[in-house]
């Protein structure tokens, strides 16, 4: 097999290519049911005969605030087959963030659930995004001050007033064709929107990522040939959210191979292992440490018959993955670097890595993407091993954020796409990132990158999880804060965890404060850490002050 071999299909095309070939087979499995590739595509071209009913047409964009499930892959691959753009929306908006997202993405048409998930109820967030939604007298038809290209929001449960019931958007599929559908796939091309996926919005608003069907599907065909080498008797568990690439990717990718997606409405570890153990799961993809750490704690882990899992994909600081690795020593650990704006993943390690290039580095990028480290200041290029801006191009990088032309310039320059990440490349090509450039803490003059710290944090026996953030100084201009989750059932003080960096850090390293959260700000993947500031700022109850420990019990964190 020539592993650099181009396939690039549609997305649509691609789920038809599995159903054909392995028509019996699982596609996806959740804990309240599952899909074969046969079943997937023929609820696919049903959701598209109710939307091309509906009225929307190709290349109209196509919003879904669901909860994991069947139904949120309906209209998936539903909006793919119809020509249209489907648009998933953070479950984690409040109603300010929903209604710029709904406004900004131009959608004409929402769909969602009376599922109440992990993250909130969608019916009150869209009350609360469009106080006119309740007063639609005509709910096929709406008319939102705050959103005039929205035509129709549709409520798959309970009616709600405003939407229209999702069984009457169910019966719509007999006003169109299975005939209809093909002639809208058909016209699809490689270059047109696969998808619009909004970036995590770690910084004030979300920025919408048009991607074309060749960055989407291309991407997941250069995973599997390259790196993941799955096959029809792969079962892989990934727990993440569908609205954003962490799980839409992973699951194409085991598609191209006749792999079952295993996955869950949201993450909770005891059920994750249950499901692992129970569904033969081969290889798992935690991602991220938050993930990874609640599965390894949990009091399950060490009874559940996890013998079949062969490969985990996680991403974290290298102290972190070699813990991961000493937790499931019978799987091969490696990690991966990506991002929504390169179709959501670029580089990967290699079942063939060693284990210090494994735990180490992201891996190398896959065929066809190009990456150079520079300067960020001067854009001269920087040799190997010297840390500097990653910049990218090649056929997964984005076209630029949906209608924000001074953002897309800043990051799109002379062909390239400037990432403003810290990377370094060794002589093999591996890629290591050391954090976010705008992530850096200047303390007293000394540079620190506050993942070099985080890691160095989780090496203590009593923290599960802990992120840092740069705040002002009257003597060191800015110093390190750090907010600690300890592990179940676990107790330390921040004299204790001060005490703990200063016998094995530089001291300008060592966190001057230490917050102690329960519950973290959260995007869909990461901890927003433009929240931690406003909470320090905010006077979130201090647990310790330049070394020394106020009184108080540890407070929870706040979710946003």
């Amino acid at each position: 097999m020539n592993p650099h071999r181009i396939d690039v299909t549609t997305l649509g095309d691609l789920l038809l290519r599995a159903a054909d070939r392995w028509p019996d087979n699982d596609a996806v499995v959740f804990p309240d049911g599952r899909r074969t590739f046969a079943q997937l595509a023929a609820r696919g071209y049903e959701t598209a005969r109710s939307l091309i009913a509906l009225g929307v047409r190709p290349g109209e964009h196509v919003g879904i605030l669901m909860p994991n499930g069947l139904t949120f892959l309906d209209l998936l691959f539903g909006c793919a087959l119809a020509g249209a753009v489907p648009v998933p929306l953070n479950g984690r908006y409040k109603a300010h963030e929903m209604g710029y997202v709904v406004e900004n993405a131009d959608l004409v048409a929402l769909l969602t659930s009376d599922t109440i998930s992990e993250f909130a109820d969608f019916a009150a967030i869209l009350n609360g995004a469009f106080p006119d939604l309740k007063h639609q007298a005509d709910p096929p038809r709406v008319s939102l001050a705050g959103a005039p290209m929205l035509r129709t929001l549709v409520m798959v449960g309970a009616p709600v007033p405003g939407f229209m019931d999702g069984r009457d958007f169910e019966a719509l599929r007999s006003g169109a064709t299975d005939q209809d559908v093909d002639r809208c796939r058909v016209a699809v091309a490689l270059k047109d929107p696969c998808v619009m996926m909004y970036t995590s919005g770690t910084t004030a608003n979300p920025k919408g990522c048009l991607l074309s069907h060749e960055a989407v599907i291309r991407n997941a065909f250069a995973m599997n040939r390259e790196k993941y080498f799955f096959g029809p008797d792969d079962r892989c568990w990934d727990p993440l959210p569908l609205f954003h690439m962490a799980a839409i990717l992973p699951m194409l990718t085991m598609f191209t191979g006749g792999a079952a997606m295993l996955s869950m409405l949201h993450f909770e570890p005891g059920a994750a292992l249950r499901m692992i153990e129970e569904e033969r799961a081969t290889v798992l993809f935690p991602l991220f440490p938050t993930v990874m750490t609640g599965l390894i704690n949990h009091p399950d882990f060490a009874t559940r018959d996890l013998g079949r899992v062969r490969r985990v994909s996680n991403t974290g600081p290298a102290d972190t993955l070699r813990q991961f690795q000493a937790a499931m020593p019978w799987a091969v650990h490696t990690s991966a670097y990506g991002m929504t704006e390169n179709g959501g993943g670029m580089c990967m390690g290699s079942p063939s890595d060693s284990e210090e290039q494994r735990m180490g580095a992201c891996g190398t990028p896959l065929s066809g993407m190009e990456i150079a480290i520079i300067d960020p200041e001067t854009g001269a290029a920087l040799p190997t091993g010297v840390k500097g801006e990653l910049k990218v191009r090649g056929y997964s990088v984005f076209g630029g954020y949906y209608k924000d032309p001074e953002k897309t310039a800043e990051v799109l320059r002379d062909g390239w796409f400037h990432t403003g990440d810290l990377c370094s490349v060794d002589a093999d090509g591996h890629v290591t990132c050391h954090g976010r450039i705008k992530d850096m803490l200047k303390v007293g003059g000394e540079n620190v990158a506050a993942v070099e710290i985080e890691a160095f944090l989780m090496t203590h026996p009593e923290v599960k999880l802990a992120q840092v953030i740069g705040v002002p100084d009257a003597r060191l201009q800015e110093v390190a804060a750090a907010f600690v989750e300890l592990k179940p059932g676990a107790a330390a003080t921040g004299e204790e965890i001060i005490g703990f960096c200063r016998s094995r850090i530089a001291s300008f390293k060592v966190p001057r404060h230490v917050r102690f959260v329960t519950d973290w700000p959260m995007s869909a993947s990461k901890v927003q850490k433009f929240r931690l500031r406003e909470m320090f700022e905010g006077g979130f109850p201090a647990s310790a002050d330049d070394g020394k420990v106020a009184a108080g019990a540890r407070p929870t964190g706040r979710r946003s």
